[in-house]
């Protein structure tokens, strides 16, 4: 029998966080899977470490995944980290691969995920906070009400756009147009929130567009309401 390959949501920084299936898994598990060169030195290893300390006597497979927009460079690292979790999966052992937030919301896992389900292995994702779920509820908003819409934009996003869209705007890991999103934040009339590394001890948060800081470290996420009636 070969192994299972669990996706496992870490959530956005807090260990406490975690949910009881996510520390369940990791500790009935022996291989943990992190993406980055250096597992100990990846934020989800640090989070998880502290709920589960066990983890740091685990066998960790390190899952190298560079930030790069090159798509075909990006397959190959994709095809190199399945092909290594599968080589585990193959000696019957089960995989937990460590993700932020939720492994089905913008995940790098869920790459793995594919090509490793398309291989006929089996695989499990055990949900985790959403960054944006924790970030409101850090800020003590809704993220709707009634019949409002959500709009969850990843980083790569087109603001003139998208500033226009009716209800509640979730625009997650803008750092690198955070100039241009605070000038078009800050000519609207919306309500702005922002929480830089939620739950971790460098939080920070913001609840003016004025106040977005222009060296917004890569884990920022913005909420933008339309205006109170």
């Amino acid at each position: 029998m070969s192994g299972i390959l669990i996706g496992v949501g870490v959530g956005p920084g807090d260990p406490e966080q975690m949910t009881l299936k996510a520390v369940r898994m990791i500790r009935e598990n022996e291989v943990i899977a992190v993406p980055g060169n250096d597992a100990k030195e990846t934020v989800a290893y640090r989070i998880a470490v502290q709920a589960v300390p066990e983890l740091e006597k685990k066998t960790l497979l390190a899952l190298p995944m560079p930030m790069i927009k090159d798509r075909a460079e990006l397959a190959k690292n994709h095809d190199a980290a399945a092909f290594q979790v599968e080589n585990v999966l193959k000696e019957g052992k089960n995989v937990v691969f460590l993700t932020l937030g939720d492994p089905t919301v913008y995940s790098t896992f869920m790459y793995v995920h594919s090509r490793v389900k398309a291989h006929g292995y089996a695989t499990q994702i055990v949900s985790g906070i959403p960054s944006f779920c924790a970030a409101a509820a850090r800020m003590d908003i809704s993220l709707t009400e009634w019949n409002e819409e959500l709009h969850v934009i990843p980083a790569v996003h087109n603001i003139e756009q998208e500033i226009s869209y009716p209800g509640t705007r979730v625009l997650m890991k803008s750092a690198r147009k955070i100039g241009a999103v605070k000038e078009m934040l800050m000519q609207s009339d919306s309500q702005v929130f922002m929480v830089e590394n939620c739950g971790m001890e460098n939080e920070r948060i913001f609840t003016r567009a004025e106040d977005i800081p222009e060296d917004a470290s890569y884990y920022s996420l913005i909420i933008v309401k339309d205006p109170k009636k």
